[in-house]
């Protein structure tokens, strides 16, 4: 089974991704929304007219594949005036249309090119405008900027939202680049395992996530395994699990979830770190630096915590900023609000 019990909607003018790890059923998804594949139950809804049993060429959705599928023998133009030739538009009105196409796209004057002397970000908006000049009810986005170099690849997630909002699209984008999803979308859908398990705004998605899995495919998720031991009013008292930590303070707990085991999931820049233990503070672990990964803007610090740990912390960078360095003991500090319980 490629999905299972698979159920969303998507509004019009909506930049929505389907988000997940190579296997999760989301390019069986894509495939069901262009008429490739039927469902075994339910239905494929587009404008509220149900699309069961109509071929993809009769379905009002383009495709953009990974690969771009662009004609190699035809000239740009030719290629964005492809699909208007096939449903017989009048010649004026296809060389109208592909020139709005291509003007959005700012690829207006490179019409006589062949795809072979374009760069891959030209290519990709090549593809985007044959895609939108047949003026689709939704646009497909197969890994849309897979082939593309990181560089290019992030000017293009600009570009690509850019364009998406001009022309009021509605896409759905299937990727497995978190990055890129929470950057382009207004929302995301987080498959694994042919089930969507969470469906939001990129900024609820990471920072509330439902399960481990959502919050360690949205980004690092420093994790302590324990158990809920106790409540003090306001808060609760967790005991990690390799018994060398104090006990923790965390976010009340409902009585029934008291005594479950659980896991403390912290991000990294919810993290702070410092030589000395802060005297105010009942979250903090102690660790050692192994490793510092300096990315420019910031730096990246594995920190051991207990004996088989490694938590991530990240720091701005700056000349004001004293650097710490490796096999150096600190202490990691967080607030109370920022560390997340998801129970076994």
């Amino acid at each position: 089974m490629a999905v299972n019990q698979v159920s969303f909607d998507v509004r019009r003018g909506e930049f929505f991704s389907i988000l997940g790890p190579s296997g999760a059923g989301k390019t069986s998804v894509l495939r069901m929304l262009a008429g490739f594949e039927d469902p075994d139950e339910g239905d494929v809804l587009i404008d509220g007219q149900s699309m069961l049993g109509v071929p993809p060429n009769r379905r009002p959705v383009n495709l953009v594949f990974q690969s771009y599928a662009l004609f190699p023998h035809l000239t740009v133009f030719e290629n964005v005036a492809f699909g208007l030739k096939m449903r017989r538009v009048p010649t004026p009105h296809i060389e109208e249309q592909v020139r709005q196409a291509l003007t959005m796209v700012k690829l207006l004057g490179k019409e006589a090119r062949l795809p072979a002397q374009l760069s891959g970000g030209e290519q990709q908006r090549v593809a985007l405008a044959r895609a939108l000049v047949n003026k689709p009810a939704v646009v497909l986005l197969d890994e849309p900027l897979a082939a593309l170099d990181q560089q290019l690849r992030q000017e293009m997630q600009v570009e690509l939202k850019s364009i998406q909002e001009q022309a009021g699209l509605t896409c759905v984008c299937v990727t497995h680049h978190q990055e890129e999803a929470m950057m382009m979308s207004d929302r995301i859908a987080v498959m694994h395992q042919g089930r969507m398990w969470q469906i939001g705004p990129p900024r609820e998605l990471y920072e509330r996530p439902c399960n481990l899995f959502v919050s360690r495919f949205l980004g690092v998720s420093n994790e302590l395994p324990g158990r809920v031991t106790g409540n003090l009013g306001e808060e609760s008292l967790f005991q990690p699990a390799d018994g060398e930590q104090p006990p923790l303070l965390v976010r009340s707990i409902p009585g029934e979830q008291r005594g479950r085991s659980a896991t403390l999931s912290l991000r990294p820049e919810q993290l702070r770190m410092a030589r000395e233990r802060l005297p105010t503070s009942a979250q903090v672990l102690p660790g050692r630096i192994e490793k510092v990964l300096f990315a420019g803007s910031e730096t990246k610090y594995l920190v051991r915590v207990g004996h088989d740990r490694l938590w991530e912390v990240r720091m701005t960078s700056g000349a004001h900023v004293l650097p710490f360095a490796p096999e150096e003991p600190v202490f990691l500090h967080w607030s109370l609000s920022d560390g997340r319980l998801f129970f076994e």
